[in-house]
């Protein structure tokens, strides 16, 4: 019988076959995006390679787990759970790598073994920050994979064939940039649910405007050039021309503003975490339980500063290799 996580495991699968082609047909552009940007190369890898490592996932062979835990024993772990004991929990806080609970400092059961302390239900801090790493890279990346799509359609449509497309994709557009992006997204994900993918598609329906607005003006552009023009004289088809002629053209803009764009999902995610309307592990949902942990006496300060930088560093290397990439793609910025 196909379970849920047989299916996942095919999808990781298929996407790291997909990336390694990928990685492979253009190793001469990652090679000098590494010689440029090395830390961030090496950054984004091994947040991708925690992100496979998490979503691999099947079940028994959970060394430590009780005969009677029939729910645990049933239950699919991931590599990374199983980087951890089976039941990797306190009672409340520990600070890191501390012996004693931190309040009533009592023993814990796996003293010296938390290295960035637990939560305030006692679950082990570098775990979940490992496991929300998943969780950015699906938000980013479907996300994205939903953006793209709809701004290239809207906007090659409205550029190149005017006038009444024009006139529809452009009222569309200018109706949904009069809404506030952030109740628009609220209002969405509370009418489509808190699950991932419905959070992935609220931020896809209000994140394409922009994108389809540069895709019109460049497809403006190009429509008039004498090759488009000659196509046109001998025959081609509008579809022939806009896939053949227009959309490669149009792929450097595609590639920076996927990995521009993905940050800014990733931080959507967590101010909607933030209102209580984010993905269950998510760093922003860290970062929004973790929030009224400041005003305690002692602080407690391990549970955001981890969720923090995670997202700092995630961020940071996407737009430092985002710049790169720019640079390479576009020839007016070429040294």
């Amino acid at each position: 019988m196909i379970e849920s996580h047989h299916l996942a495991n095919a999808a990781v699968a298929a996407l790291a076959a997909l990336c390694g082609v990928t990685a492979w047909r253009g190793r001469a552009r990652l090679a000098a995006l590494w010689t440029r940007r090395p830390l961030a190369m090496l950054a984004v890898g091994l947040y991708l390679l925690v992100g496979a490592l998490d979503s691999i996932t099947w079940v028994g062979g959970s060394r430590g787990t009780a005969p009677t835990d029939l729910v645990a024993l049933q239950e699919p772990r991931s590599v990374i759970d199983r980087l951890f004991p089976p039941d990797f929990r306190e009672r409340s806080y520990s600070a890191p790598l501390a012996a004693v609970e931190f309040y009533d400092g009592g023993a814990l059961r796996f003293p010296g073994r938390h290295l960035l302390g637990t939560d305030i239900l006692g679950r082990d801090v570098l775990l979940q920050g490992l496991k929300g790493v998943r969780v950015a890279l699906l938000i980013g990346g479907v996300a994205s994979l939903i953006v793209i799509p709809l701004a290239l359609a809207a906007g090659m449509g409205a550029g190149y064939f005017g006038r009444r497309v024009d006139d529809a994709v452009f009222f569309l557009i200018s109706t949904l940039s009069s809404i506030p992006t952030l109740l628009l997204l609220i209002a969405l994900v509370m009418v489509l649910g808190r699950g991932t993918l419905q959070v992935c598609v609220a931020l896809g329906i209000t994140s394409w405007v922009g994108f389809a607005r540069i895709i019109r003006g460049e497809t403006l552009k190009l429509r008039e050039l004498d090759y488009v023009a000659a196509a046109r004289a001998l025959g081609a088809s509008d579809w022939r021309i806009l896939r053949r002629h227009i959309l490669p053209n149009l792929t450097h803009l595609v590639v920076i503003t996927f990995v521009l764009l993905f940050s800014r999902l990733v931080l959507s995610e967590s101010i909607l975490s933030w209102l209580g309307l984010g993905v269950d592990g998510s760093w922003g949902q860290m970062i929004d339980q973790a929030r009224d942990e400041l005003a305690r006496d002692p602080i407690i300060w391990w549970t955001l500063a981890t969720a923090a930088a995670a997202l700092f560093g995630l961020i940071l290397a996407v737009n430092l290799i985002g710049d790169a990439l720019r640079d390479q793609l576009d020839p007016r910025t070429t040294r």
